[in-house]
């Protein structure tokens, strides 16, 4: 999912939950206190799929590396990345997953 979606998702749920609510100042004064936490689990977000990113590209290094016969990699260093970058891509996953079906059930509530 890239960042943009992400962002169109977000939106529609910010517009959806401010449909519902009553116009006054408790409202708005909460609407701009989550803004700052919105685009702070962006961030978050953000930052986590760079850091699986690194983990993959380290881990294809260490096994080039590897493959060409470089000293300084060992077969257990090589086994240990792959099966870490292959934890934190599944982990990604099922935060992915855990996201758009939390979104779909917000999409398929009746106001």
């Amino acid at each position: 999912m890239s960042e943009m979606q992400i962002q169109n998702v977000l939106a529609q749920m910010r517009a959806l939950a401010q449909s519902g609510r009553v116009e006054n100042a408790a409202p708005v004064a909460e609407s701009q206190s989550t803004a700052g936490q919105d685009e702070d689990f962006a961030t978050k977000l953000r930052d986590a799929i760079r850091d699986v990113n690194e983990i993959q590209q380290e881990s294809s290094s260490m096994q080039t590396r590897f493959e060409l016969g470089d000293n300084n990699v060992s077969l257990p260093q090589v086994m240990v990345a792959m099966n870490r970058s292959s934890i934190a891509f599944e982990a990604t996953n099922q935060v992915r997953n855990r996201l758009l079906s939390a979104y779909q059930e917000v999409m398929s509530m009746q106001v």
